[in-house]
């Protein structure tokens, strides 16, 4: 039951992952911009002008967007290495890795087929650094925790 409970979560995952990739161009610039001003605006403590809104994103939006696929493949990671280390697999980093490497890639290229978005090399591999400090954090994790007891 533990692991389809592991398995449910990584699907789930990838399912958020797809839906953020399905989005059209202008509706994923529209979510990242609103979460940099947002995000400014609270450690400024007060709302941003409309001109100081564009400026910040112009400044921001691709380190954001880039940190975003880097933290969502980060989890994807930890859930897809949780979920192999049950399946007694050998070889569990490369398999966990290689896992989260071919979702990405499929991933950018879904992404050619949406509007005004592209497929980015260089996405998949952020991605997969992403997916890779993940696994690492998972074992990491894990090893403290059995100290811990």
């Amino acid at each position: 039951m533990k692991t389809i409970i592991k398995l449910i979560l990584v699907i789930a995952w990838m399912m958020l992952i797809f839906s953020f990739s399905n989005q059209k161009a202008a509706d994923s610039s529209k979510l990242s911009d609103g979460f940099i001003v947002k995000t400014v605006s609270v450690f400024k403590g007060e709302s941003l002008s409309k001109e100081s809104g564009e400026l910040i994103t112009k400044k921001y939006t691709k380190v954001v967007r880039k940190l975003a696929h880097f933290t969502i493949y980060l989890v994807l990671g930890a859930l897809v290495i949780n979920l192999i280390v049950d399946l007694n697999i050998k070889n569990v980093i490369l398999i966990s890795l290689l896992v989260c490497f071919l979702y990405s890639a499929t991933d950018e290229f879904h992404q050619l087929f949406i509007s005004g978005r592209s497929g980015e090399g260089l996405d998949v591999i952020i991605d997969t650094t992403g997916s890779f400090f993940g696994i690492i954090s998972y074992f990491l994790l894990k090893k403290s925790l059995k100290k811990v007891k």
